[in-house]
């Protein structure tokens, strides 16, 4: 089970980002919120993008992190992304942990399977299991105005983390 945390801003600057191994293979996006935080997110290969959307200086993005990995004390805080959202007026996106009822870890949201849900793997490939239990990006609509709040999701992708 990942910790999911997030940060939600505006790319302000896009560059490489070279480890010493992989040259040009990881980039270091730069995030600004409204309030003046900044944050870096390290972008690697393996940072799943919603809806695979391309990310420019400009773009509202949420990128979310493993909350429970060291950081290293530097400023602005870098954190390695694990998924990018680039915003859509027209779209909600939770990333979460999801138990066996398929309520998120925080609470706040149930989700109702039908049968025009499509529920994938990060690579696109359909996901045959029940997905309880798991780390998930859903794409969802309308919810209602219970505790937690529930959706028929559009689209369920299952994350296979590696610990």
């Amino acid at each position: 089970m990942t910790n999911f945390y997030s940060f939600q801003g505006t790319v302000t600057a896009i560059s490489d980002f070279n480890p010493g191994y992989n040259q040009g293979c990881s980039q270091l996006f730069t995030l600004e919120n409204e309030l003046g935080s900044i944050v870096n997110f390290i972008v690697t290969p393996s940072t799943y993008f919603v809806d695979h959307d391309i990310v420019r200086v400009g773009d509202r993005v949420t990128g979310y992190y493993n909350g429970d990995l060291p950081a290293i004390l530097i400023y602005p805080p870098q954190y390695q992304a694990i998924v990018m959202v680039r915003e859509h007026p027209d779209q909600n996106i939770k990333v979460d942990h999801f138990d066996n009822q398929l309520v998120s870890s925080d609470g706040e949201l149930k989700l109702n399977l039908s049968q025009y849900t499509q529920i994938l793997f990060t690579n696109g490939q359909l996901f045959s299991r029940y997905p309880g239990g798991r780390d998930l990006i859903v794409s969802y609509g309308p919810t209602t105005r219970s505790i937690p709040a529930q959706t028929t999701p559009y689209r369920i992708i299952v994350l296979c983390l590696e610990s």
